[in-house]
């Protein structure tokens, strides 16, 4: 990790260089304008290296560790360890100067939301607001919803064998509403908690009724040696009965670059987690992960115990992807030896026994440094490094202009008249080439762009299309496919009520819909969206690398007269741009895919038409009985209402899938790929045009000084030779950071 934070700060450093030498020739006559330009990119060169960051995603199960072994990479217990499972939150953290949480709360219209969808079909009860809409700052709408969670059965709490999800977030918003309203607004209010109050943001994310009210959290933590540029985030648990947990994991995961995916040795590798890691590789980022076996000391008699354990977890991985690196660490152990002044008396006396365990505590120590180490190697790996490399070849380019253009102008003010007068014809000659190829690279990647939009276009209709596509109607044929044990649901009609079994079976429903949602579709949906990416960037490497050919070719000879000197070209093949990457767009722009769908939205009309059919049931038994004739039992018709409730779900499922992926589908298009393509043409275009940026310079005020003997004349002279011997410094300072750059790769 220091090394890639070194090269960074070296790359400052001469983004710096490159500044203040700009600075300097901002004093030349007619200067202002070509280097303000200059001056600009390396502005923003700074600004886009110091708000980088690299994520690294800390995953796994439910009680495996994360948080302690988060907290263990940072050197102290600043997360809250052991956190419920209904925390829906990615929590961020990365390394400053000062201890620091920033807590993000939803706004009242996306609380209001929430509990409007937790409330579809929800027994008795009708909101009495504007169109029976939910609005928790009602006290009567806060007293009806509480009366009503009141009145839930012990089966309507439960779906799938755990506490029922929707339940308990109506309960928790509930709870905590007095203590909580204050931090609430129309808009996403932030609560900052400093270093003498950062213990306070704890029972906002260590308790399940407020923190349901947070929709982000990030912490600053002032101790380990994590750089600053790279962010760690806590995940929540990848078993989580709650689809949107999963759904919000994976939108963390497409902006990731590594996963770090903790595995507790005392359950090792379980069914969930096979599912989890394929679904990983189903999104095509498989390979940017690493493993740790978090272990127990007190779950292991002895190593060989642990090691046993550790070997069946990686022929298990196996399964899942070839050579997986596996770290044996016991992270409560790391953390307790780091925070020994704090601890309890009982963890006290465990970490004594702990240390007992001689054999357990070196294999974990070492293991340790091995991870650091190959954490470091991680971030340091090619796929990161083009980024500064990319940054480097435009400050060279920067260099390289800027060390002509004061060539140029050391030439006029230095020579006589037929010497500008032949230099101005070169520079002529130039700049009509120059504008030939810029109009050829402007045309082409103009066309280049229509060309590929047209194909992403049929591409994303085509894998969105509820007519031929797959996704789509994967999602409608699992809808469709639903099975419901009506038999099983005869007992709660008989005793809860038509209504309330309704909403119990509408609630299992909906879970797995939004499951198969978020495990089965989202991957695909991610490979779809980065193979894509890859088409991008293939299509415009190929496309524009001829012109690159060209410009080298022109540089060789079309720009230069006979009998020229040819150091020019030879060092621009040495600095030959690197064309960005969509990765490395990505990053500059801050482009990211659109937040994965995670759950169907539903309306009452469901429960409407359901009472509806269950009254017309009622309306024909009783005209039967008054004909006298054969009348069929009530459970009978409350079955076949649950039967008819069950085939409106099912249609507004279908109807809310054809809907939602609709939007999602021209989300991705407009507000992610066709940006991704016009900023990945317009870095193409930029980086094959920037070294000629010296020609658009105004020579007029050196001509007017051309043949005077002045001190300002003098000045200038002494300014501009300055200016190259700065620059080719600057030029070995880019050569040594390169020669850097590869020995790390």
């Amino acid at each position: 990790m220091e090394t890639y934070n070194n090269l960074k700060d070296e790359l400052l450093d001469i983004n710096l260089k490159l500044k203040v030498i700009l600075a300097e020739a901002k004093n030349i006559p007619a200067a202002e304008g070509v280097i303000s330009e200059w001056d600009k990119i390396c502005s923003r060169i700074e600004k886009q290296i110091a708000e980088d960051l690299v994520r690294v995603a800390i995953i796994g199960p439910i009680k495996s560790g994360k948080s302690t072994f988060s907290n263990s990479l940072f050197k102290g217990d600043y997360l809250k360890r052991g956190a419920g499972v209904i925390t829906s939150i990615v929590t961020r953290v990365k390394q400053n100067e000062n201890l620091k949480a920033t807590l993000y709360f939803k706004s009242w219209d996306e609380i209001n939301e929430d509990i409007q969808q937790a409330l579809v079909l929800f027994p008795s009860m009708t909101p009495p607001g504007e169109g029976g809409h939910f609005d928790i700052r009602r006290e009567q709408d806060r007293t009806l919803l509480e009366s009503a969670l009141d009145n839930l059965s012990p089966d309507q709490l439960i779906t799938n064998d755990t506490r029922n999800i929707n339940s308990l977030l109506l309960s928790s918003y509930l709870k905590k509403y007095d203590e909580i309203k204050d931090h609430i607004s129309t808009e996403t209010e932030i609560c900052h908690f400093d270093e003498n109050s950062f213990a306070e943001h704890r029972k906002f994310v260590g308790d399940d009724t407020m923190a349901v009210y947070l929709k982000d959290v990030q912490l600053e933590i002032s101790t380990g040696e994590i750089p600053s540029d790279v962010e760690i985030a806590d995940c929540q648990g990848s078993d989580s009965p709650n689809p949107m947990h999963l759904a919000m994991i994976q939108d963390y995961l497409q902006k990731a670059h590594l996963l770090v995916y903790v595995i507790s040795s005392r359950t090792g590798l379980r069914q969930a987690d096979i599912r989890f890691l394929t679904m990983i590789r189903e999104m095509g980022i498989i390979e940017n992960i690493m493993f740790v076996v978090n272990s127990d000391f007190s779950e292991h008699d002895s190593l060989e115990d642990l090691n046993r354990l550790v070997e069946k977890v990686r022929e298990e991985l196996l399964i899942i992807l070839s050579d997986p690196e596996i770290f044996v660490i016991s992270a409560l152990y790391n953390l307790f030896g780091i925070i020994q002044d704090e601890l309890s008396k009982k963890d006290i006396l465990r970490y004594a026994q702990w240390q007992a365990e001689t054999e357990l505590v070196s294999l974990s120590d070492s293991e340790s440094v091995r991870f650091e180490s190959e954490l470091t190697h991680k971030l340091t790996d090619e796929r990161y490094l083009l980024y500064i490399r990319n940054h480097i070849e435009r400050l060279d380019v920067i260099r390289s202009n800027l060390s002509e253009w004061a060539d140029m102008n050391l030439q006029l003010l230095t020579g006589d008249k037929d010497n500008a007068g032949h230099m101005l014809k070169k520079i002529k000659h130039r700049q009509e080439r120059m504008a030939q190829i810029r109009s050829m690279i402007k045309s082409t990647l103009d066309g280049s762009i229509h060309q590929i939009k047209r194909e992403i276009n049929k591409d994303i209709d085509h894998f969105f299309s509820d007519k031929n596509g797959d996704i789509v109607n994967e999602l409608i044929r699992f809808t469709r496919n639903y099975s419901v044990a009506y038999d099983i649901y005869e007992d709660s009609l008989n005793k809860s009520g038509f209504t309330n079994t309704l909403y119990q079976v509408f609630q299992e429903f909906k879970q797995a819909v939004d499951g198969f949602m978020a495990s089965s579709v989202n991957p695909k949906v991610i490979k779809f969206v980065r193979e894509r990416e890859i088409r991008i960037d293939d299509y415009f490497k190929s496309t524009a690398g001829p012109y690159e050919a060209m410009v080298m070719d022109a540089l060789d000879n079309g720009f230069f007269l006979p009998g020229e000197e040819t150091a020019e070209s030879t060092r621009f093949k040495r600095n030959k741009d690197r064309f960005p990457d969509c990765e490395v767009i990505r990053r500059l722009t801050g482009l990211s895919m659109p937040k994965s769908q995670s759950t169907m939205r539903y309306s009452a009309k469901i429960k409407t038409d359901a009472v509806l059919h269950l009254g017309l049931n009622a309306a024909l038994r009783f005209m039967k009985k008054i004909l006298k004739k054969p009348v069929e039992g009530r459970s009978k018709g409350e079955k076949a209402a649950l039967e008819n409730g069950v085939k409106q779900m099912k249609r507004e499922t279908e109807r809310s899938i054809i809907e939602n992926f609709t939007d999602y589908r021209e989300n991705i298009k407009f507000q992610y790929l066709y940006k991704l393509i016009d900023a990945l043409s317009s870095g193409i275009n930029e980086s094959l045009l920037d070294r000629y940026r010296v020609y658009d310079a105004d020579l007029s005020a050196m001509l007017n000084q051309l043949g005077e003997k002045t001190s300002a004349k003098e000045q200038v002279i002494s300014t501009l030779t300055e200016l190259i011997k700065q620059t080719e410094m600057i030029d070995g300072n880019i050569e040594a950071l390169r020669k850097k750059l590869d020995a790390t790769a």
